[in-house]
């Protein structure tokens, strides 16, 4: 048995015996490891990454577990196979919860995107920029978001995602991009990934530098499944963000559940906050305990120099907002350097 053969067998037989034993693992993990044993067996030449996996890949990689641990099919004459593990059959993915069928369609009404800055104040520099969906023509979010239903949010939530990463590519960024997205119509992360990792590999935009963050007004209905979302991103090698940190759902629950790579301190405790103790204290409060679970602050909706000034104090060096630059409509605009 070849080395590649050899590691088919043993992850098989680990992820048997895990399900055996009532083992929580999910249907996105199973299939997750079942797909990295295609990679174990192939040649390193012409291995993809696990996550790469449809129905037919899946058969082939029942095919190479079963082989593995399964040299023969029957027991040898006047012998009784003893092995105790239920050989494996093919999953039926006719009845499943996988949805990438719901994004194979075009979206009835067209988006674009602007992308608004996201500055490092101490080094002067750009962190990144959010990407922000638009009308074909710019109009406001507003507009687009009236025609998103529940028949079409899941679509929606694939086009944006597809369309930010590919605006991102064509105007030449080079730093993080931060993409909404629509938790409630996530219904499999894993299945729901792959469409991303896909326009980020055909645009050759890194994985590494893209930022989901969650959706401004969406209601969470299931915290729990918001947090597997975020989690599922983070394993595929994405960076996770709160946004509106200190309002509505985006609390200190969801942070105790969950450290993100960042937070973003929402806008309404950012306005005026420098007139306002009950605000500084609050913003303050939000620093020291994501700075104990080393998750970055960002601080959205930055408009004054006075709210620049005492944000910078408090300790938060990534802002975004008006005082830096107003979204580029297919741009990505440009700092004025007095807003430094």
């Amino acid at each position: 048995m070849g080395q590649g053969a050899e590691n088919a067998r043993y992850m098989g037989i680990l992820l048997i015996l895990l399900a055996r034993c009532n083992y929580n693992l999910n249907v996105t993990d199973f299939l997750y490891g079942l797909s990295h044993l295609v990679s174990l067996s192939a040649p390193v030449s012409s291995r993809e990454p696990p996550f790469h996996f449809k129905a037919s890949s899946c058969r082939t990689t029942l095919a190479t577990v079963n082989a593995a641990l399964y040299p023969r099919t029957e027991p040898l004459s006047g012998q009784r196979n003893t092995m105790p593990l239920t050989r494996i059959q093919p999953i039926n993915t006719a009845g499943s919860t996988n949805n990438c069928d719901r994004c194979e369609s075009d979206l009835p009404f067209d988006i674009a995107f602007a992308y608004q800055p996201i500055v490092n104040i101490a080094k002067r520099t750009i962190f990144g920029r959010e990407a922000l969906v638009r009308t074909a023509e710019g109009g406001p979010a507003a507009e687009v978001l009236g025609r998103v239903t529940d028949a079409n949010q899941y679509l929606f939530d694939q086009t944006c995602r597809v369309q930010a990463i590919r605006g991102a590519a064509e105007l030449g960024m080079e730093e993080m991009l931060m993409i909404n997205f629509l938790p409630n119509a996530v219904y499999e992360p894993a299945a729901c990934i792959s469409k991303t990792l896909e326009a980020a590999k055909a645009c050759g935009f890194p994985s590494h530098r893209i930022v989901f963050e969650v959706s401004e007004g969406e209601k969470v209905h299931d915290r729990k499944h918001l947090v597997n979302i975020f989690r599922e991103y983070r394993r595929f090698g994405f960076r996770t963000a709160i946004d509106d940190f200190g309002a509505g759902y985006a609390g200190l629950n969801l942070l105790a559940d969950y450290q993100p790579d960042m937070v973003k301190v929402d806008m309404e405790l950012v306005r005026d906050v420098d007139s306002s103790v009950a605000k500084q204290e609050i913003v303050k409060g939000i620093v020291g305990i994501c700075k104990a679970l080393r998750v970055d602050v960002i601080a959205e909706g930055v408009e004054t120099v006075e709210e620049r000034d005492f944000l910078h104090r408090a300790g938060i060096n990534l802002m975004q907002g008006y005082l830096f630059c107003r979204p580029a409509f297919k741009g990505l605009g440009t700092i004025e350097p007095a807003a430094w």
